[in-house]
């Protein structure tokens, strides 16, 4: 029997029902003529509105075939809606003017010519697109003084968020870069954010999320992760090929800042990888989802937070996690730092320090004045 599964998806700042399943054309034709169905390229996956409205046309279109529905996890599990920043802002931001938005299309097409990633380019084209609409809504020239104002009016005044303060700051000083306006007449201040240590689990921890995962291919995905101390995006685009056993390493390739590393294949995990790998037969990349595209990110978080419920674990966890204990019981089992650093890809050694204040055994070895009294 056909079986569609239907996840909790987080697309365009919206909440959607995302639906797999394996590949059939005949199905597929069938999938993308149900009313309100669309396709992801982001997620590479059809998806549908989150409402009871297109549930209920949904179910009725895809029971008419018979197939067999696997909502659970949009029962059991609540998808989490990531805090994001309004798309647009209080002020009413009047539409660019023709020669400013080929300008900035021009802007876009230099930052991909400089390499940064599609993340990164659409991020500082949208707040510069703010920033210049707001500059001919004042109708006044590019200056430190305006800047300041649109930090104020747009940013501060609706109580926005420090990240997204950052970025657009990042995306104003781009911009003033690619129109060659020195940057030094602009003193413009990156505002702090609070340093918070990150959560870390315990080895039991760590193992009982995963003995609580009956999957092959989930097990082995997050296995991957904390025994390799990834992040879910590298742990993704990770083909067959970057695997060697012989060696016993893991090639890590243009990951954050498009650096290479080498990282640790664990023994055990290879012997779950040999039996992931002889059940599945993935192609090319290492965790396939549908149509042999990428594994869906929310697919591998939604795991997570299954096996950590059957676990007993109640603290907020996400993937990244794993990636923190990961460095943090190297530490406590002695390894340098400076090789926790280069396992981790971290460009300075105070992004990895943080490690040392999560770490049991640091803490354990400090005496306390108390049990001196």
């Amino acid at each position: 029997m056909v079986t569609i599964t239907l996840t909790p998806l987080f697309h365009k700042n919206n909440q959607f029902i995302a639906i797999y399943f394996k590949f059939d054309l005949a199905i597929k034709d069938y999938i993308k003529t149900i009313e309100g169905v669309k396709w992801s390229k982001t997620h590479k996956t059809f998806y549908i509105e989150n409402s009871a409205i297109s549930k209920h046309k949904l179910f009725q279109a895809l029971r008419l075939k018979n197939w067999y529905i696997d909502y659970s996890a949009l029962s059991s599990v609540k998808a989490k809606t990531p805090k994001v920043e309004a798309k647009f802002p209080a002020i009413k931001l009047p539409s660019l003017q023709e020669l400013e938005q080929n300008n900035l299309e021009k802007f876009k097409k230099w930052m991909q010519q400089k390499r940064l990633s599609s993340n990164t380019v659409n991020t500082y084209f949208e707040v510069t697109s703010f920033f210049l609409r707001y500059a001919q809504l004042k109708q006044q020239p590019i200056t430190a003084r305006l800047v300041e104002q649109f930090n104020y009016d747009f940013i501060v005044k609706p109580n926005k968020s420090i990240s997204y303060q950052n970025q657009c700051i990042n995306g104003i000083k781009k911009y003033l870069d690619y129109i060659n306006t020195p940057l030094s007449n602009f003193n413009i201040e990156r505002p702090k954010k609070p340093k918070k240590l990150p959560e870390v689990l315990s080895s039991d921890d760590v193992k009982n999320i995963l003995e609580n995962i009956i999957n092959l291919k989930h097990k082995t995905l997050l296995s991957l992760i904390y025994s390799a101390g990834l992040r879910i995006g590298e742990a993704l685009q990770i083909r067959i090929a970057d695997i060697d056993s012989k060696r016993m390493v893991i090639h890590i390739k243009a990951a954050k800042g498009k650096k290479d590393r080498y990282t640790l294949l664990s023994v055990n995990f290879l012997e779950l990888l040999r039996a992931y790998y002889k059940t599945y037969k993935p192609k090319d990349y290492l965790f396939e989802g549908q149509d042999g595209a990428l594994y869906s990110t929310s697919s591998a978080q939604i795991i997570l937070k299954k096996a950590a419920k059957k676990a007993n674990i109640n603290k907020p966890i996400t993937l990244h996690t794993l990636r923190h204990s990961f460095a943090t019981h190297l530490l406590e089992n002695g390894t340098d730092i400076r090789y926790i650093q280069t396992l981790l890809g971290h460009s300075s050694p105070k992004t990895t320090m943080i490690y040392t204040h999560v770490s049991e055994t640091s803490i354990r070895n400090i005496k306390n004045p108390f049990d001196n009294l």
